[in-house]
């Protein structure tokens, strides 16, 4: 089973995926049917794993129930509650389930979320989970020999923040991403163009890795400052929010800021990455107000 967001990054072209967040509980219909509002415009859709340390349905589980409603899905992989052999096995559960999309990720830590007596275990942290998956993908077995059944063919990526405050921090950890095995890089929001460009220009650019920008939709004035309080890595500038506040309807507001920057980010990168938080049937409109229609590879 092939890859549409690997085609379409490796030949080059523009590439869009989308986050949807798994339910606070059982029943996923509501997930799947902001899932399926997606379906033709984005190359895949991205399902959180854990995200600020709250409990949500398995990403795993999600991920192969839009596999089932005919959507491409990328399994987020979480290092935070996970040692290496859970790890390792949700990886081959994952390739037997048909997916192929990864984003590997270290996890926010256990006090950004609702339930601080929670035990991390941060065995694990990306770069290694990196690594896992890269010694998957050449058939090699974690404790010695080869995989019984041949080798897997995940297609891995990396997050990363180009508004990080340490450049050589960034450069350095993106460095070992990379030659753990990164084949794309998904960034944390951006608010500053300026930053991004940086980012293409000094470290992605020169790595040859194709970079999707992560745009967020910011629904008020008040989920904006919200968003900074409580989202690690988040700085929403102060411009942002006075044209919110100032804005007979913010909800539209939002969308035209989200639309501007996909505009403004697919000329420097090669694709988007979009965020929705529990609105995720207005990322058709940001998709219209940005002229951006494609279909899927």
């Amino acid at each position: 089973m092939g890859s549409a967001l690997k085609c379409a990054l490796e030949a080059g072209g523009i590439a869009v995926t989308a986050e949807v967040m798994p339910p606070r509980g059982g029943d996923p219909s509501h997930s799947l049917a902001m899932a399926a509002c997606l379906k033709g415009r984005v190359h895949a859709i991205n399902v959180t794993d854990g995200s600020r340390a709250v409990m949500r349905m398995s990403s795993l589980a999600l991920c192969r129930l839009l596999l089932d409603a005919g959507l491409e899905p990328v399994f987020q992989m979480a290092c935070r509650d996970r040692n290496r052999i859970a790890l390792q096995a949700d990886l081959l559960g994952a390739h037997a389930l048909g997916i192929r999309n990864l984003l590997c990720l270290t996890g926010d830590p256990v006090r950004a979320g609702d339930q601080q007596e929670a035990r991390p275990v941060n065995e694990f942290e990306s770069i290694k989970l990196l690594n896992q998956v890269s010694a998957f993908n050449r058939g090699q077995d974690p404790v010695a020999g080869a995989l019984p059944d041949g080798a897997t063919e995940l297609f891995p990526g990396c997050a990363a923040d180009p508004q990080c405050p340490s450049w050589t921090g960034l450069q350095r950890r993106l460095t070992r991403k990379q030659e753990a095995g990164a084949r794309f890089i998904q960034t944390q929001m951006v608010m500053d163009p300026d930053a991004l460009e940086r980012f293409q220009r000094e470290l992605a650019g020169p790595m040859q890795m194709p970079v999707l920008a992560g745009v967020f939709l910011l629904k008020s004035a008040k989920n904006a400052m919200f968003i900074n309080r409580v989202v690690p890595g988040a700085s929403i500038p102060d411009h942002l929010v006075r044209r919110l506040a100032e804005s007979r309807d913010p909800a539209a507001e939002g969308i035209a800021i989200a639309a501007e920057q996909v505009k403004r980010y697919l000329g420097l990168v090669q694709g988007v990455h979009l965020m929705a938080v529990k609105a995720e049937d207005r990322i058709p409109r940001i998709l219209d107000l940005a002229s951006l229609s494609l279909q899927p590879a």
